[in-house]
């Protein structure tokens, strides 16, 4: 179980509305490489995981990452909430208020909706946690790219708070890797099919 406390893990206080921004920054909401498919990546991945301790490990960084989708949510919601109608005409975002009005949705900046396929579930440990390091730098570029549009210090710190957790994350899951390769045997570097591998097939003749 968790415990959910009633405050952002890091404060969102934005002045001023504007929806070119929200459109930007809402691909961390549901886009490829977004909050929402991180915490289903890692919170998914964490039944197969065959060892505790890694296990905890995507527990602890899925449920974080549920904390980063609710703070994209709220940079969203209070960059579009006070728009009036000449905002969203003049501004591009006419198409998602027809849909969703000002309600926060998960979509890439492009448009294109979240689904499931941007997140993996292998069931092999060791894919998953090449997977989670690759996806956590993914995510981290995504916010370079949104801080290298945005300049406004009120959206800027939260979005830089962000980043600064998906450098935490890597380094977390390449901790995790460094458990389960230790506890690999030594010539079998792939932890469930012993059977696959040969010396051959490894160069040793």
């Amino acid at each position: 179980m968790w415990n959910y406390e009633r405050r952002l893990e890091y404060p969102v206080n934005i002045k001023e509305s504007n929806a070119n921004l929200a459109q930007v920054i809402i691909s961390q909401y549901g886009g490829p490489d977004g909050e929402m498919g991180a915490s289903m990546r890692y919170l998914s991945q964490r039944y197969s995981c065959p060892y505790r301790e890694v296990s905890g490990i995507l527990t602890d960084i899925g449920t974080e990452e549920l904390a980063h989708l609710e703070m994209v949510a709220t940079i969203v919601h209070q960059l579009t909430k006070d728009l009036s109608m000449e905002e969203i005409e003049a501004t591009g975002f006419s198409n998602y208020y027809v849909d969703h009005t000002v309600g926060v949705w998960p979509q890439a900046a492009g448009g294109v909706p979240f689904n499931a396929c941007e997140f993996q579930s292998k069931g092999d440990i060791i894919t998953d946690l090449m997977e989670d390091m690759a996806a956590e730098q993914k995510a981290r570029t995504t916010y370079d790219n949104i801080l290298r549009l945005i300049h406004e210090p009120d959206i800027c710190e939260p979005i830089k708070f962000l980043r600064m957790r998906e450098v935490v994350h890597f380094q977390r899951f390449g901790e995790a890797l460094r458990i389960v390769q230790d506890k690999l045997n030594e010539k079998n570097f792939y932890a469930f099919n012993p059977g696959f591998d040969c010396d051959e097939c490894a160069g040793k003749k």
